[in-house]
């Protein structure tokens, strides 16, 4: 491990050296469920360390469920399922106000049944499958971590993830995300098919005997502690200009905007991808045990966070253009 560099105390210094630790623990006890999906993995618990909410998009079979169930377990935080599908109503997922007898004054009173979202962890599961009126749901509860419910606000536990996934082969009975919940999700993870000696792994552990426990690496009290250490590592000027120019170079119509980019793209990235790039670089540091990123961690961050903020144009997606093709370029000047 990179020996700790410009840290603001000894005990940033001490929490660092425990987080890299940390982290070879719950890589193995994430091992012991999900095999292969290394980055897949790695940039997840780089997300969380950064205090952000991640989209998962896969075609079923792939254990986007079964990595957040075990995400949820190695950290010791607690999880709620939210199956979304056309019926979901709001207060399924917020929670609602019923009229109960008190049983102490014998008076009929409003009181509040917190719902799922409830949970240090939620996980979405299909979150396009609900409509748009219920996705919005969530909205408030990823921005401002608390639910507002018959004009009472009521704060959500911290530290709070939500952690959806999406099918992306799949369109009747779907409804696209607005892009104002897009933003919200601090990383788009693509997981792919696994090789074919992770395939063999796989189909030799899930059909023989029962899998093993996965032990508790962190609690939520340190991860917050962590999540506070993520913020208060230094990233330099360099860095900084290069987030911000990968964020702008996705706009059209900005200075920083290829031609490809303005010939195919319709809207580009907003702020929040800027402070998303810089805190996930700091998170990737801070996971290899380095208390100043570089430019390596924000390459790695690049694609997760721009990807699911770009919007082809309708030239962009008769040409069938990837979003891909048009970062490509970008990152190739960010060394």
């Amino acid at each position: 491990m990179t020996a700790p560099q410009q840290t603001g105390s000894n005990d940033d210094i001490a929490l660092l050296e425990r987080l890299g630790a940390a982290r070879s623990a719950l890589v193995a006890q994430i091992a012991q469920r999900i095999i292969g999906q290394e980055a897949i993995v790695e940039n997840l618990v780089a997300t969380m360390l950064a205090g952000g909410h991640a989209l998962l998009v896969g075609v079923p079979g792939l254990a986007k469920t079964l990595l957040v169930q075990t995400v949820a377990q190695a950290l010791d935080l607690s999880f709620n399922r939210i199956q979304f599908t056309p019926d979901l109503m709001p207060s399924d997922i917020t929670g609602t106000e019923l009229l109960q007898d008190d049983p102490t004054t014998g008076r009929r009173q409003f009181s509040f049944v917190q719902g799922p979202v409830f949970s240090n962890i939620v996980l979405a599961d299909e979150i396009n499958r609900a409509p748009p009126k219920t996705q919005a749901a969530l909205l408030q509860a990823m921005q401002e971590r608390e639910v507002t419910v018959s004009g009472q606000t009521h704060p959500l536990p911290r530290p709070y993830f939500v952690l959806a996934t999406q099918n992306p082969i799949e369109q009747e009975g779907t409804y696209p995300l607005p892009e104002a919940q897009l933003d919200r999700f601090m990383v788009e993870l693509r997981i792919g098919y696994p090789t074919r000696d992770e395939e063999e792994r796989i189909v030799l552990a899930t059909t023989g005997g029962a899998q093993g426990p996965v032990r508790a690496v962190l609690g939520a009290a340190e991860l917050m502690q962590m999540q506070q250490l993520v913020r208060r590592l230094p990233a330099s000027p360099t860095l900084i200009q290069h987030a911000v120019r990968l964020a702008r170079g996705t706009r059209p119509g900005s200075d920083e905007a290829s031609a490809e980019v303005n010939k195919y793209v319709r809207w580009g990235a907003g702020p929040r991808a800027s402070q998303y790039l810089v805190l996930g670089a700091k998170a990737r540091a801070a996971l290899a045990g380095r208390a100043v990123p570089d430019l390596d961690d924000l390459r790695d961050m690049a694609l997760p966070v721009l990807r699911h903020r770009m919007v082809l144009n309708f030239q962009g997606e008769a040409e069938g253009v990837r979003l891909e093709q048009l970062l490509a370029p970008m990152l190739a000047k960010t060394q």
